[in-house]
């Protein structure tokens, strides 16, 4: 075996520090532990993490691919990258936005930095997103609205220092288990934790009072328990005059706690339970439980109003959105894809001189606004101005809603598939351009807390692979010689322009270098000098401070406004999703030969009796108006009646969800949509009434 390497977990955003070691004869990982010198984790791991990154399942990508006469074929780089680069530079001859760009909250800073240049400062593309858009854009939208910045203002070290811990839409002790150890040893001593979710969940079996409201209505759910709060005097006066404004207009906004509760489906008392909790020091976590909805940002915004009004804006409680990718934060800040790097307005003249400046491109070429998010580029793949897609470390056919359209428009343009796995993204590519994943790729990432810490490789690669950083530069010097004017960047290279270009600004990485994380192994920004870095955000020995206008903290009044899509006789049932612990990222690193197996339906006993018809040994069709699924069925009491729970990660589940978005932060509604339960074909178990659900063949009708 090789020596131990130092590097960063990439399973979740928890940013655990590990050690590796490759084998000394041939490429591969040997063994992975958690590091005990890292600041983050001290040593813990979790399972999956260690066993995702030295044994990953999938189909690995070993050498470039090429589309011929409708089958991917083994060709060169140099075949490769001239054949992309031809049809991207067709494409922007036409328009500049004739390339789209798909990146991941699974690359390094670097490389997210590097491909946002290219998308931005070389083709101009305003049809240029990443899936951590699928994920955390409502809980952005709502730090931005409220703070005037992008970043939770909790750390890691609050956790033990809270006495009440709320998590709601979230399941942490399956999705993030190292943070969710500390939180459930912060509950247990002396402490309460709340779990707000429709259906039980791990963190629910730790939760002394589990809140079990109806799918989509947690913005109601919230604002019942702000008025109860008011009503009963537990405003934090003095915080709110100090350092906050709009109140008023939020209290005047709140609905009655009987109605609102009535909405959520939950008990007075219940709301009365929960409005007491924050009156000890409280964490507020959520996840993709609220993002991931049309009402995602007003439901993070009021869940920060319940901390402003509180007065739980200080160390030891606050607003703490969890993340899901490793590196969805350095996305956002380094990537350029809704925000400048460090969270320069996108549209301020002056930003956007900086940028160009920087990137030595005429500021006439940066795109006037962020674009329309992941389901909107998928829309405009669909019907023009892109004529290529280029997809690197993600599986939008996978990973998105209404999959079916998604695999349609695909299909139908020119795809480039840049990842570490067979997925069935690539399956649809005409160039598969094979990555480096963890354990071989050099760089930086950010966690969920803002602690950038490096990523390291640990064993070498076959010469037919490439890091993704390597196989950007190599399109983008062709491109566009004067953005990268080297044919060959280094990670260093990359991440010493990117941390000048983000000096003086609100996420600030100029006093991080790779030296200073060789010391020091993990630095949380905003770092302007290489001897400082961020604790809690907004308060210093001087008050708060927020990055508005004003310089206060805003409230907001939004109001529930119902369900995307309702139940109704035709679809009756509400179809939620969620995370499983062997199932992240569209699971392409643990589901092994799983591929071909139904996705397990979670169904109250009671709603399986009422629906028996609809089952044929264990199973039974799922259907959408988009599309359907077969599914094996599990009945579960934790699930309430008239609800199915689906893992979000099958890629056969988002044939079926809703690609309805946030209005405010182009984030899909993942969470909740009408469906029903059909039986299955007996010939056929994948087909009801004639209609093919997913990897089925259709079945001749009875007409």
């Amino acid at each position: 075996m090789t020596e131990w390497t130092p590097t960063t977990c990439m399973r979740c955003a928890v940013g655990c520090g590990h050690l590796q070691q490759g084998y000394a004869n041939h490429y591969g990982l040997d063994t992975v532990r958690g590091d005990a010198n890292h600041p983050v984790n001290r040593g813990l791991a979790c399972q999956r993490g260690i066993d995702e990154t030295a044994d990953p399942d999938g189909e690995w990508l070993t050498r470039p691919l090429i589309r011929e006469d409708g089958k991917l074929v083994a060709t060169n780089w140099e075949t490769a990258i001239g054949t992309v680069v031809s049809r991207m530079e067709d494409a922007l001859a036409e328009t500049r936005d004739g390339v789209a760009v798909l990146g991941s909250g699974q690359q390094t800073n670097e490389a997210a930095y590097a491909l946002g240049k290219l998308a931005r400062g070389g083709f101009g593309t305003r049809y240029y997103d990443a899936n951590t858009t699928l994920c955390m854009a409502s809980a952005v939208t709502a730090y931005y609205q409220a703070f005037g910045s992008d970043a939770p203002p909790p750390t890691y070290e609050d956790i033990p220092e809270a006495r009440t811990h709320v998590i709601w839409g979230a399941n942490p002790a399956v999705a993030h288990p190292v943070m969710y150890r500390w939180i459930a040893d912060s509950a247990a001593d002396d402490g309460e934790l709340i779990v707000v979710d429709p259906v039980e969940s791990e963190t629910v079996d730790d939760a002394d009072h589990h809140v079990q409201l109806d799918p989509g209505t947690d913005l109601a759910f919230a604002r019942a328990v702000l008025t109860q709060v008011v009503d009963d005097g537990g405003v934090d006066r003095e915080f709110v005059a100090e350092a906050t404004e709009g109140f008023e207009a939020t209290v005047a906004s709140l609905p009655a706690v009987e109605d609102a509760a009535e909405t959520a489906g939950v008990p007075v008392e219940t709301v009365e339970r929960v409005a007491d909790a924050f009156a000890d020091p409280t964490l507020l976590y959520w996840g993709m439980g609220v993002n991931q909805s049309v009402q995602g940002t007003a439901t993070a915004r009021a869940l920060i109003d319940l901390c402003l009004a509180t007065g739980n804006l200080s160390p030891g409680s606050g607003p703490f959105s969890l993340t899901g990718q490793a590196n969805s934060m350095g996305t956002r800040v380094c990537s350029s894809k809704g925000t400048w790097p460090g969270q320069r307005e996108f549209t301020d003249p002056d930003h956007r001189e900086t940028v160009a400046e920087a990137w030595n491109v005429p500021v006439d070429r940066l795109p006037d606004d962020p674009g329309p998010g992941p389901v909107g580029i998928v829309d405009a793949i669909a019907d023009g101005p892109p004529e290529v897609c280029w997809t690197v470390a993600t599986n939008p056919v996978a990973g998105m809603p209404d999959g079916d359209r998604v695999r349609e428009a695909l299909d139908e343009t020119f795809l480039v598939a840049q990842d570490a796995f067979r997925t069935e993204t690539v399956e649809l590519a005409d160039v598969v351009l094979p990555a480096a994943t963890w354990g071989e790729s050099e760089g930086t990432a950010t966690n969920m807390e803002r602690r950038v810490s490096r990523v390291r490789a640990a064993t070498e690669t076959s010469p037919k692979i490439k890091q993704d950083l390597d196989a950007i530069v190599a399109i983008g010097a062709e491109i566009d010689p004067d953005a990268f004017p080297e044919p060959e960047v280094s990670p260093r290279a990359a991440f010493d322009e990117l941390r000048e270009l983000t000096a003086g600004t609100a996420a600030d990485l100029s006093g991080i270098s790779y030296d200073r994380l060789d010391a020091e192994l993990a630095v949380r920004w905003p770092a302007p000098a290489s001897d400082e870095e961020g604790g809690y955000r907004y308060v210093d020995d001087d008050g708060w401070e927020f990055a508005t206008s004003s310089g206060r903290a805003r409230f907001s009044t939004g109001v529930h406004g119902g369900l995307a899509e309702p139940t109704d006789d035709d679809y009756p049932l509400t179809l939620t999703t969620g995370r499983r612990a062997d199932a992240y990222n569209t699971g392409v690193r643990s589901r092994g030969d799983g591929t071909d197996a139904p996705p397990l339906a979670r169904i109250h006993p009671e709603t399986t009796l009422e629906y028996i018809e609809a089952f044929d040994r264990g199973k039974t069709v799922v259907a959408s108006r988009r599309g359907s699924a077969t599914v094996a069925v599990n009945p579960d009491d934790g699930v309430p009646k008239g609800i199915l729970w689906l893992p979000i990660h099958h890629p056969a589940v988002n044939v079926l969800t809703l690609p309805a978005v946030d209005p405010e932060s182009d984030e899909p509604n993942f969470k909740q949509c009408a469906v029903d339960v059909r039986a299955p074909r007996p010939s056929n178990p994948l087909v009801h009434e004639g209609h093919q659900a997913t990897d089925g063949e259709p079945a001749a009708t009875d007409d």
